[in-house]
This record gives structure tokens, C-alpha cells and sequence, in this order.
């Protein structure tokens, strides 16, 4: 018999997650193996990451299981936050209004601007000199 469980893919930035839910689990997030605790070394990190599950309600109802790569802690977050909330939708189609108000669904679309040639920077310039 196969256990109920629910995907969703997160991105942000550079970063992927794949997350998966599993109803009444222990109730911990495990990213890449490891507690989340131990794989983000700053709590802002943590919460960003949490965010969508506290958001809902539904603290220790789900063990997640996070998989994610690319970008650095920022990105990576972020990318857990929105794949977690695509996986609880997937779980319960009732909460989708909750967290699309909430904006968690929302894919942020800011990357980063690519440098142009003859320039120093994607914006930066050259220092000019007029003499």
C-alpha cells in the first residue's frame, strides 16, 4: 500500500525544491537530510521557509521532505516557502484562497539582470571623463 503523499515545486531566484508532504507525520522539516535547523545557519531563513505551513495552521499535522539546489540560503527559502505552499494546496484545495492571499503561491519573478558588453556591470558604467 503506498503512502499518501503531496509534491510541489518551488522556485526562486536560481534555487529548485522539490517538496513533498506526508499527512500525519512527526511533524519536521528535512532539507536535503538534514533538520532544517541544522541546514540554514540563520533563523530568518527558518522562518521564510515556514512561513506558509504557520500561515495555514497546520504546524506538525505534515512531515516535509525537502530537496532542494542551486542559489545560495536566500533563494533556497524562498524556493521551500513556495513549493510548500503549492504541495498544501495540493493536500487541501481549501486552503488555496488563504495562501494566494497570502502571496505564497505567487512565483517571485525578480532574477538577477544580466551584465552588458561595454559596461561594467548590468548597470554600472565605465568611469567617464570628459578631459
Amino acid at each position: 500500500m503506498a503512502i499518501e503523499q503531496f509534491w510541489g515545486t518551488g522556485r526562486r531566484k536560481t534555487s529548485v525544491a522539490r517538496v513533498r508532504i506526508i499527512p500525519g507525520g512527526e511533524g519536521g522539516i528535512v532539507v536535503n537530510k538534514k533538520p532544517i535547523e541544522d541546514y540554514f545557519d540563520r533563523s530568518d531563513h527558518i522562518q521564510v521557509a515556514r512561513r506558509p505551513i504557520e500561515h495555514v495552521e497546520k504546524v506538525g499535522e505534515f512531515a516535509v521532505h525537502v530537496n532542494v539546489r542551486g542559489g545560495g540560503n536566500t533563494g533556497q527559502a524562498g524556493a521551500i516557502s513556495h513549493g510548500l505552499a503549492r504541495a498544501l494546496v495540493k493536500a487541501d484545495e481549501s486552503l488555496k484562497p488563504s495562501l494566494k492571499k497570502g502571496g505564497f503561491l505567487t512565483r517571485d519573478p525578480r532574477m538577477v539582470e544580466r551584465k552588458k558588453y561595454g559596461q561594467k556591470g548590468a548597470r554600472a558604467r565605465f568611469q567617464f571623463s570628459k578631459r
